[in-house]
């Protein structure tokens, strides 16, 4: 399951599974600066990607690239 989360400067997400928390994630991850995502909806698509990594079983490790072809404010 994920969950969009309101942070301080902007949005991050959650990933559970069976109730129990997976990834918590408040900054945009692979950039320099330590900064939240701009809307909910750039941190859902984020999520999404990382869930789907997670059922085909690869790393969820998300690339500048990723970001790139979400269409990530950055």
């Amino acid at each position: 399951m994920t969950e969009s989360i309101k942070t301080t400067s902007g949005w991050g997400y959650k990933i559970s599974y069976k109730d129990k928390i997976l990834i918590k994630q408040t900054i945009i991850p692979v950039i320099n600066e330590t900064k939240s995502f701009s809307s909910e909806d750039d941190a859902l698509k984020v999520a999404g990607l990382v869930v789907q990594k997670l059922n085909q079983n690869i790393s969820p490790s998300v690339t500048k690239k990723d970001l790139i072809l979400l269409k990530i404010k950055m």
